[in-house]
């Protein structure tokens, strides 16, 4: 493993053209769907007064992704990605050539609004995954953090270009849903650039399987299993929740900043975008810097003190040219905080699994923006804009404490990789891969005077055996003989026990070693598989 730095240069993943295009047609994208979500916004601002109704675009842009990220995330780990991504950009790219004619033909209202926006994130949502986890397959390992980079640049190259760009064809309008069909028809016109490269792509995955392909729900509790038995993704997430859910505030309620406290139009919302898009490329250019005097986790901190300051300034600052200034820093703060969080988590996870953690990953993160957008929108709603900024101000702050008990990863692991060192055990019965449970016992023959560094060592084995598939597992004590100990552990059916074997790591391996390295005599441990005997017909 090495450390994050700064040292390797942002831009060398540019050499290799697939990923070089894949990026160029990301930021056409993504440009179209900033412009999209300005319009957007704005055409919601002149169908309805309400705050409430304002909010939910932004829960209606985030809500897919925190119902149908696991599902994403399974079906771009079962199915071949490159055509699951052409069909979803299909699907965008028809959504908002809906959201066009309807507006252009003055059919639109608010609920019809709000319903095709979240059909159009539910495209994303469904996209999303397979789009992130394809990265590596373009660059190598050692790269990856410099590619995560590169696209948050791109992404955010898009945040500064799209909203303003949105604002301006909005206000050159006399109408604003005339102005916001063009801008959903552009929209529709932006997917065509991802789709070419997706087409022009001739995938060769990093890993291929002998076994049969995992079903959706099989492949979704996995996932799940996964995250749940693996601490450095689940710090990763809660700490996501709760940055994202207080800074949703800062999206959610920006349009009613504009038009209310800075009495602002179409162009001054999508310019107001544009000052934290402007930030975030900025701040991704210096961001290598940035990490060599900062941790991971000291940058999260210092980034929601910046974001927290922002939130009180747009409740209590109604001066322009100030409110610009502090969406500027808040742009710097918010790609520190987004691409942190982002390559922690391509860090912290196996290859087999990529798409599902990342599903999980961006459920979490648009979840918190989904619920934060909501809450800020009610308290809005009842108590004043005002007193919704201070509460995510405040709920920012409070935040920061959990730096100390949630660490993120600062390392490249390079092993997590499969081992696929176990060979499989000679079956002598004949054996339908759906038969189960498996019961997998391995004895140990353990010096008495190493029984505690044994047992602490073993115990990291456990969340690795429940991690990949393990059901149940335990480690017992021989009551008549002091150097024995038995290392047992279910799993639901044969198949999934060979699928183990598939996702135990090199990293893994290293562990295991060390539980082995106590281990008494020429032989190794003695290992058994057992299957359940189920009562006959």
């Amino acid at each position: 493993m090495s450390k994050v730095t700064a040292k390797s240069s942002t831009w060398l993943p540019l050499r290799h053209s697939l990923f070089r295009d894949r990026l160029i047609a990301l930021i056409i994208s993504s440009v179209g769907t900033w412009m999209q979500d300005t319009a957007g916004t704005w055409l919601m601002t002149s169908l309805t007064t309400s705050p409430l109704l304002i909010a939910l675009m932004q829960t209606a842009a985030t809500l897919p992704i925190l119902l149908l990220g696991l599902p994403a995330g399974a079906t771009a780990d079962i199915f071949d990605r490159r055509k699951l991504l052409i069909f979803w950009q299909s699907w965008m790219l028809v959504t908002a050539l809906i959201l066009s004619v309807l507006t252009f033909m003055g059919w639109m209202n608010p609920w019809l609004l709000l319903t095709l926006t979240f059909c159009l994130s539910l495209g994303a949502a469904m996209n999303n995954p397979a789009w992130q986890a394809i990265v590596p397959e373009l660059v190598p390992r050692s790269e990856l953090p410099a590619a995560i980079a590169l696209n948050s640049v791109g992404f955010n190259l898009a945040r500064a270009l799209g909203p303003a760009l949105g604002g301006l064809v909005v206000a050159g309008f006399s109408q604003a849903n005339q102005g916001a069909g063009f801008v959903f028809a552009l929209n529709s016109l932006s997917f065509i650039a991802v789709i070419f490269v997706l087409y022009q792509w001739h995938r060769q995955p990093i890993l291929r399987s002998a076994l049969p392909t995992e079903r959706l729900f099989s492949s979704i509790r996995a996932g799940l299993r996964y995250v749940n038995h693996t601490p450095a993704i689940k710090a990763i997430f809660i700490r996501s929740f709760a940055q994202m859910s207080c800074l949703s505030a800062m999206w959610a309620l920006l349009a009613v900043v504009a038009q209310q406290y800075l009495k602002q139009g179409a162009m001054g919302y999508g310019v107001l975008n544009g000052c934290i898009g402007l930030g975030a490329i900025i701040g991704a250019v210096f961001l290598p810097k940035i990490r060599q005097r900062l941790s991971a986790d000291g940058l999260l901190m210092v980034s929601a003190l910046f974001c927290s300051t922002t939130l009180l300034i747009m409740a209590y600052v109604h001066y322009l040219p100030i409110v610009m200034a502090f969406l500027f820093v808040a742009g710097i703060a918010w790609i520190s905080t987004t691409s942190t969080l982002n390559i922690a988590i391509q860090l912290s996870v196996a290859p087999w699994v990529q798409a599902r953690t990342l599903g999980v990953y961006q459920m979490v993160f648009q979840g918190g923006l989904a619920v934060g957008s909501i809450v800020w929108g009610i308290v809005a709603e009842q108590f004043g804009t005002t007193t919704a900024l201070v509460c995510a101000a405040v709920g920012l702050i409070g935040s920061l404490p959990l730096a100390w008990r949630y660490r993120l990863m600062t390392e490249i692991k390079s092993d997590l990789t499969p081992s696929l060192h176990w060979t499989e055990p000679q079956v002598v019965i004949e054996l339908n891969p759906s038969e189960g449970p498996v019961l997998v016992t391995i004895e140990y023959r353990i010096n008495p005077a190493d029984e505690k560094a044994f047992i602490k060592a073993i115990h990291k084995l456990r969340l690795i055996r429940l991690r990949d598939g393990a059901i149940r597992w335990g480690i017992f004590h021989d009551i008549t003989d002091a150097s024995r100990f038995v290392e047992t552990f279910v799993v639901e059916s044969w198949l999934e026990h060979l699928r183990q074997h598939e996702r135990f790591t090199k990293s893994d391996r290293l562990i295991q070693q060390q539980v082995r390295s106590f281990h008494q005599g020429e032989k190794p441990p003695l290992t058994s598989h057992m299957i359940y005997a189920h009562l006959p017909n």
